[in-house]
């Protein structure tokens, strides 16, 4: 995730009231369609299942929504500085440098915001006479929203660069990026005659150039989608509006926000606390048991919040003063804390498994099934390195639990333990859809909250649905641009260059599998879960298919290896994250994190050598 930009600039007053405004207007917007949804799917699943009389207009309603609440929160998260982005090389640039290469990122967002405009136009206009099957309104309200979306997009990202940078500042990177285009309009004819070399340049070489410099991962994926399309075919620019918002609203990805919402009440109501309690009353006095306790809880609330910063900072700052209180070096518990991440990857209801069945069309329930065992799996690799680890842990001032007091905290954590047990059986059981269950979800973490906890601060339900918004909005964004570059690759031939090469990888299904996962965690430490999955799931899992290899079992080992990759240093912006939570500086914390994901490295082999442990339970 991004850190937010540095202000540098003395261009404030005017500017800077501009952006207060239309960032308040935004994320009060952003945050009533988070609401509008949890109402309308809410009362959709009840008219379903209670009253027997299901509403016809409620999905494509949803849906409608969706999309304004995806584009929405992209622009929230852009005014935040909350997009996917990879900072491992801008981090360690000088205070100037940094400043110069910041504003051309910014400048290269502004760039292909604004080669958007009209193309998205275009798309709009197209739909206005064709109207949705049940409501029978225009298509164009729903496309509509690209177009508004790309409009405060750009009003915002012009805002930022006034703020942030210099004139000079400005100036020489306008005059950088109007050089590469000039560049690439006169090289227009040695590009028609390169084929796919062409994909090496725009999809790998801009691509990775973008990404270096700091722009958002989504807006580079587009980025490199328009210039190879622009310079390289004759294929319209407007056809990649239809990819955005035809990967932004498949129904299932509204499971996003509502998961992401739910993880956020669940530290609300009280209930990660509770589960931590009782954990602690178990095993906590013994030698390692915190860290224990921080494996479990992990596993119990992962993949909730669709947000692995959220998992941690939700269980960190509970254990770890009294893991250092034992003497455990806080590099240790940094580096146990990222690889508990990893671990946790494959846990049901993960948002890239999610992700997965949506752009594969593998069942979620099968999935959400198959990635239980592997993460025990990742949880014993990594409890047999605590054992290590804690030996000679000093536990004499451990606090002891009476039985009696271990009854009541089980009491009180009920409903918390019972949660994610209601969410996994009841997607994998076929009651709910992975979108229905998290708006039930919702409504139960509420109403525990209010009626058992009687802890619920109504103040910070506003910041909750607003950083709700912003989360989704930077992951959906992710989608729709992956899923059109994805596109493009596609048509270009791509995929069965890469079925050829990759169906006559040494090793067979083995090596086909061991090739992946490599891949998958140079992906995973590149680009993320979400945005890996959705470009090349498309292109990998027909091949998976072709080399006899279970979806199920493929879909696990890539999750895995990307977590193993997004929590790897020096690149995976996961460790980032971790050290960030706990505090800790990744300097020290590096030296201390190969034992943790060697664990999970071996883990992983043993995933890829041994089906079962995927798909046995199926």
């Amino acid at each position: 995730m991004e850190i937010a930009a540095q202000p540098t600039s003395a261009h404030a007053g005017l500017f800077a009231k501009f952006d207060r405004l239309l960032g308040l207007t935004v994320e009060a917007a952003a945050a009533a369609l988070v609401a509008a949804e949890v109402c309308l799917l809410g009362w959709g699943t009840a008219a379903r299942y209670i009253f027997d009389a299901p509403l016809t207009w409620s999905d494509e309603l949803a849906t409608l929504l969706f999309v304004w609440l995806s584009m929405l929160g992209s622009v929230v998260a852009l005014r935040r500085g909350e997009h996917m982005r990879l900072t491992a090389f801008v981090r360690g640039l000088s205070p100037a440098r940094r400043a110069r290469v910041d504003a051309l990122a910014l400048m290269l967002v502004c760039a292909v915001l604004a080669a958007l405009l009209a193309p998205t136009w275009e798309h709009v206009d197209t739909h206005i006479i064709s109207l949705t099957p049940v409501l029978e309104i225009s298509e164009s309200l729903r496309e509509a929203a690209l177009l508004v979306g790309i409009v405060l997009m750009l009003m915002t990202a012009i805002d930022k660069l006034v703020q942030n940078a210099t004139l000079p500042q400005i100036a020489g990177s306008f005059a950088f990026v109007a050089a590469i285009s000039g560049l690439l309009y006169l090289a227009m004819p040695v590009l028609e005659t390169l084929g796919n070399y062409n994909l090496l340049l725009f999809f790998l070489v801009l691509v990775a150039f973008c990404m270096v410099i700091g722009t958002p991962i989504a807006l580079s994926f587009i980025l490199a989608t328009i210039a190879y399309l622009h310079f390289t075919t004759t294929i319209p620019i407007s056809i990649v509006p239809g990819r955005l918002s035809e990967g932004m609203s498949t129904m299932v990805l509204l499971a996003v926000p509502m998961f992401v919402l739910l993880g956020a009440l669940i530290e609300l109501a009280g209930l990660a606390q509770a589960m931590i309690s009782f954990l602690v009353s178990l095993i906590g006095h013994l030698r390692g048991g915190l860290q224990y306790v921080l494996l479990g809880a992990m596993y119990l609330v992962s993949g909730i919040s669709g947000a692995k910063a959220a998992d941690m900072a939700a269980i960190a700052p509970a254990l770890f003063p009294e893991m250092k209180k034992r003497g455990n070096r806080e590099s240790d518990l940094v580096s146990l804390l990222s690889a508990s991440a990893v671990m946790s990857e494959t846990i049901p209801p993960s948002i890239v498994l999610i992700t997965v069945g949506s752009v594969t069309g593998v069942s979620i329930a099968a999935l959400f099934t198959g990635g239980l065992l592997p993460a025990v799996v990742g949880m014993i690799a990594l409890c047999a390195v605590v054992f290590m680890q804690t030996r000679r842990e000093d536990t004499s001032g451990a606090k002891k639990f009476s039985a009696l007091t271990k009854l009541k905290l089980f009491a009180v954590a009920v409903p918390g333990l019972g949660l994610p047990i209601v969410i996994r059986t009841t997607v994998v059981e076929g009651v709910a859809t992975a979108t229905e269950v998290a708006t039930i979800g919702v409504v139960y973490t509420v109403l525990v909250g209010l009626f058992f906890y009687r802890r619920f601060d109504w103040s910070r339900v506003y910041p909750i649905l607003v950083d709700t918004a912003s989360l989704s909005g930077a992951i959906l964004l992710v989608v729709g641009a992956a899923t059109g570059m994805a596109w493009a690759l596609t048509q270009s031939g791509f995929s069965q260059q890469l079925v050829t090469v990759l169906a006559n990888v040494p090793g067979g299904k083995v090596g086909f599998l061991a090739v992946s996962s490599v891949a998958f965690i140079v992906l995973g430490s590149v680009l993320e879960g979400v945005p890996a999955i959705v470009l090349f799931g498309p292109l990998l899992f027909p091949i998976a298919r072709i080399m006899g290899v279970s979806e199920i079992h493929y879909a696990i080992v890539a999750v895995f290896s990307m977590g193993l990759g997004l929590f790897t240093p020096p690149f995976g912006v996961g460790f980032y994250l971790a050290c960030a939570i706990g505090r800790v500086s990744p300097d020290s914390v590096i030296r201390d994190v190969w034992p943790h994901l060697g664990a999970l490295a071996v883990a992983l082999i043993l995933i890829i050598l041994l089906p079962w442990i995927s798909i046995g339970f199926l």
